[in-house]
């Protein structure tokens, strides 16, 4: 338990003590990095000991102490730990220790050295603490605590009006799904009287026949019903919250604008907090989300759709960190894809492997943006392979995993989800399979243009930077490497398929399933696998021709397709869209009441009260002349008046 403890605890001792730094200065001012790097591998070590205590057995579900207690209402905060929370701490801590060494070169010069240091603490310790709640108060409190430090980190650089907008827009369209997320969660206390856990996934069954008549409360005609399982409900409330943490269909716009960030936040936030975070609870909630069929096929459709949609985008991107956070986007549909039909463990599987190989993508970004003085353009770079040997060679392991090629990580979990949504014997299933193999296609397209166009080719880098140009620091090439290496080798603890590896570790999970449903013979899965790998091998040669020996044509195409080109590169329109339909009449109901209501009304009402009692006084003030001959005639006066109403009133 002191473990388990001390590894949301030190990251949050680094945030107090590197945040006193950052206040109050002195000697250690900008050298917060002393404490707050070490205390981050120090969580690492400690969650690679708790991992290895339950890959022995251990389960440990405790309370700490009671946070609320209100007649039947009780609330304690306290810790869950089983194989999915070993497997969160674990990725969560490497990639948040790596980040912290890689910032020490990224950041060095940067105003709010110490100030960031303090908030990747924070964010640390808020996803530490979500990944170990045991009870859906808790997860939802430091939920929240996360997309604040998100807020906080992507507009680290406040004066930029770009940082400030991106990180307004994060924090608002995350707050959509988590409006649901707090509604499931006070439907899960309505129904089961309980919050924790153990006690709703244990009386979940009981409930799949509770229907909920969604007109009632609206209607106020006895005879209108929408009859929905409440279980059914719950589970598409509590998926609301993950479709905005994790950036999927249509709350997914945030996600590439929060690259106005440093780029290091970029792979915190991708690779292992807060976008994970969507899936990490998908996943916990898989002992409700099995129990509706309904809400299972949401979840994939969502998946897929966006998994597609995302990767059409990727395509066409010339911002360096874009087309990445679009890759994002798209990778995190398919572990929705494979929790929806069931393979929570290959969702989680790929959650892993994708950690590694998209904080190792984002990292590489930074370094070449760091040896650029912050270019990030697509068009402003081009052989940087002979001038960055470690960048390339790394971010080519990034690339290949990505795109899902053996022997990387990416293919074997891939594998694993393309392989268990064929399994499954629907129409739907069938066509999500075909969905996910064109974006294995599209994904190995985009990543290896990004790779060719920035590594290969005819120099574009500024006249006056080509000179300079440089491999970046050991302090952010170490991390590099070591990211690379996992890229590489990550993948092979999914072997054996099926209940081995880390399949087997996460099927003791409560409502884990591998996916695996046997129905599908060796032959199947052999062709399966070929065909993954023969689109990401195609996507791979297209993107060779097209980037390296014939480089005229992506123009040409662009020319010829002219419409379907404008719509990748402007994102299918949809910031435009929700612009229209959402943001401008929001803002212009406010400023109505704010001209309206607020200065007319409110203003109004209190300035002109305040206007006449001034007018009043001015009045009254004319009454006061300073002489004392004026007043005691006055005062005569009155007596005058008063004796007079006594004697013939």
């Amino acid at each position: 338990m002191t473990l388990l403890l001390l590894i949301p605890l030190l990251p949050l001792a680094s945030f107090l003590a590197v945040g006193l730094i950052g206040l109050f200065g002195g000697p250690w001012r900008n050298r917060g990095h002393y404490l707050a790097v070490p205390a981050a591998f120090a969580a690492l070590l400690l969650s690679l000991i708790v991992c290895v205590q339950v890959m022995l057995g251990a389960r440990l579900t405790a309370d700490l102490y009671t946070w609320i207690l209100s007649g039947t209402f009780h609330v304690s905060i306290g810790v869950q730990l089983d194989p999915l929370t070993a497997v969160m701490l674990v990725l969560v801590t490497l990639v948040s220790s790596l980040v912290h060494l890689y910032s020490i070169g990224y950041m060095r010069d940067d105003r709010g050295y110490d100030r960031f240091f303090a908030y990747l603490g924070l964010f640390t310790f808020s996803m530490v603490m979500l990944v170990l709640s045991n009870n859906f108060l808790q997860l939802y409190f430091f939920w929240e605590a996360v997309g604040l430090c998100s807020y906080l980190l992507i507009a680290h650089w406040y004066e930029r009006r770009s940082a400030c907008n991106a990180a307004t827009k994060a924090f608002v369209v995350n707050r959509v799904g988590d409006f649901g997320f707090g509604l499931g969660i006070l439907l899960i206390f309505t129904t089961f009287n309980a919050l924790d856990y153990q006690t709703v996934f244990g009386m979940a069954p009981a409930a799949t026949g509770i229907t909920v008549n969604l007109l009632r409360p609206v209607s106020g005609v006895s005879g209108a019903h929408w009859d929905v399982g409440v279980v059914t409900l719950i589970s598409l409330l509590l998926f609301a919250g993950a479709v905005g943490k994790s950036a999927q269909l249509p709350l997914h716009t945030w996600l590439p604008d929060a690259m106005e960030g440093p780029t290091p936040i970029s792979a915190l936030i991708h690779a292992a907090t807060m976008v994970t975070a969507g899936v990490f609870l998908v996943a916990r909630v898989s002992p409700l989300l099995s129990l509706s069929q309904t809400a299972m096929a949401v979840v994939a459709t969502v998946g897929g759709a966006t998994a597609l949609f995302a990767a059409t985008i990727a395509l066409t991107q010339t911002d360096i960190k874009r087309i990445v956070a679009y890759s994002t986007v798209s990778q995190l549909g398919y572990m929705m894809m494979a929790c929806g039909v069931g393979a929570f463990g290959a969702g989680i599987f790929h959650l892993l492997t994708h950690g590694a190989f998209k904080a190792l993508l984002f990292l590489g970004c930074g370094s070449v943006i760091h040896a650029l003085a912050n270019e990030q353009n697509l068009r402003r770079m081009g052989g940087l392979r002979s001038r960055m040997p470690v960048t390339y060679l790394t971010f080519l392991a990034g690339v290949v995993a990505l795109s899902g090629l053996p022997p990387f990580a990416g293919f074997f979990s891939k594998d694993e989800i393309l392989w268990a949504v064929f399994q499954v014997p629907t129409v739907g299933a069938k066509l999500l399979w075909l969905v996910g193999l064109v974006t294995a296609g599209l994904t190995a397209f985009y990543a290896f243009r990004l790779f060719y166009t920035v590594f290969h080719g005819p120099s574009r880098v500024a006249p006056e930077l080509a000179g300079h140009l440089h491999e970046s620091p050991p302090v952010m090439t170490v991390p590099l490497m070591v990211l690379g290496l996992l890229s590489v080798s990550v993948g092979w603890i999914g072997l054996p398929e099926g209940e081995g590896g880390i399949g087997g570790f996460l099927s003791t999970v409560q409502g884990f399933t591998t996916g695996h449903r046997g129905g599908e013979g060796a032959v199947a899965h052999v062709v399966v696998v070929g065909l993954s790998v023969a689109a990401a091998v195609i996507g791979w040669a297209a993107a060779y021709v097209c980037y390296v020996k014939r480089p005229d044509l992506p123009a040409a195409w662009a020319a010829r397709f002219t419409t379907l080109y404008e719509l990748s590169f402007n994102k299918w329109y949809v910031d435009e869209v929700y612009d229209r339909l959402f943001v401008r009449p929001t803002v212009a109901l406010a400023r109505g009441l704010w001209r309206g209501v607020d200065v007319r009304i409110i203003d109004g009402v209190v300035n002109g009260i305040a206007a006449t009692i001034r007018r009043w006084g001015q009045n009254v003030q004319a009454m006061q002349s300073g002489q004392l001959q004026h007043y005691a005639l006055l005062m005569a006066f009155g007596l005058a008046m008063l004796v007079g109403m006594y004697l013939f009133w």
